[in-house]
Order: structure tokens, then C-alpha cells, then sequence
């Protein structure tokens, strides 16, 4: 929904994203979707805490109820302390944490993450893999995972190999 594709249909929830206006694709992706962005894209002037309630809050929810969920989000990717604290306080690791934590608060039917492990050690980069891939059983959501990672695609119930921007 950031692009229209190039041929085909994109669906997400049966709808066809290429016959949404920009209003509506802008509300599905605060509503349904979760990304992880390879460069993150933490807003540099929020919190910890406001960047993961940020799409919550935008959505209508109480600042009271955002808070808890972002809380509960950050506590589950191992973020625990200083949540008031600006993005570049922190290490890559940790704002690669923050971003996650960003990407699966409130209910997503839908997690796209773009190397989400990039900047982790394998310690950190195993529990943020074990936390996008308990989503579906947990929440009930579809996960689309980029990784140069094997021992991460084995986590998956479906492997696409690209190369050259093409499947293999």
C-alpha cells in the first residue's frame, strides 16, 4: 500500500489496495498492518514509548490504553527501561527492538518486516524471530519476513527465494 504494484493485484483482507484511495490505504496501514522498516523509521522526536503508541493513538485510542499497550509491546521485545527516552539514546539493537515493538502493538492482521534482526546479536535477534513468529497463533496474523538468515526462514511455514528482484 506505500506503492501500487506494477502488474496485478495486491490484496490484503479481500480488498484490492489498487481501488482504495490514499485515505483508506493510509487507514489500513495504521489499522491492519505492521511494518518493520529495514531503516527502521522511528520518529526521532517521540519516545520509546510514543513512537510504539503512535499508531494506536492515531487510530482514537486512549493515551491511557495506548500506553499500557506500548508498554506491554516494548516489555515483549526486551525493552524495559528508559521507554522515555529518544530513539538515538538508544543502540541500533535496541531501536531495531523499538521498531518491532512498533509494528505488532495493537491487532495486525497483517506484519511485514524488512530485516528485522539486522542490527541484533543472534541472542536478541532469536527471541525478536520467536516473538514475529508466535503473531499467527497468537494474534492471528500473517507474517512477511525479508532475511538473509537461514536459520530464520526455518521459522516460516512458506520459503520464497529471490534473486535479482525476481522469484527463484
Amino acid at each position: 500500500g506505500l506503492d501500487d504494484p506494477n502488474a496485478g493485484q495486491v490484496l490484503v483482507n479481500g480488498r484490492d489496495l489498487s481501488t482504495m484511495s490514499a485515505t483508506a490505504r493510509a487507514s489500513l496501514r495504521r489499522t491492519d498492518v505492521g511494518f518493520v522498516f529495514q531503516r527502521l523509521n522511528l520518529v526521532p522526536s517521540l519516545t520509546a514509548m510514543e513512537n510504539v503508541m503512535l499508531p494506536l493513538e492515531l487510530e482514537g485510542v486512549s493515551a491511557r490504553d495506548a500506553r499500557e499497550r506500548a508498554r506491554h509491546a516494548l516489555v515483549s521485545v526486551g525493552i524495559t527501561e528508559q521507554l522515555d527516552r529518544f530513539p538515538d539514546d538508544f543502540s541500533g539493537g535496541q531501536q531495531q527492538r523499538i521498531a518491532v515493538a512498533r509494528a505488532v502493538v495493537g491487532s495486525r492482521s497483517l506484519v511485514l518486516a524488512d530485516e528485522p534482526t539486522g542490527a541484533l546479536d543472534s541472542i536478541t535477534g532469536d527471541a525478536v524471530i520467536e516473538l514475529i513468529a508466535g503473531l499467527p497463533a497468537a494474534t492471528g496474523a500473517a507474517v512477511v519476513l525479508v532475511t538473509h538468515e537461514p536459520r530464520y526462514a526455518a521459522w516460516a511455514d512458506r520459503v520464497l527465494f529471490m534473486r535479482d528482484g525476481r522469484m527463484v
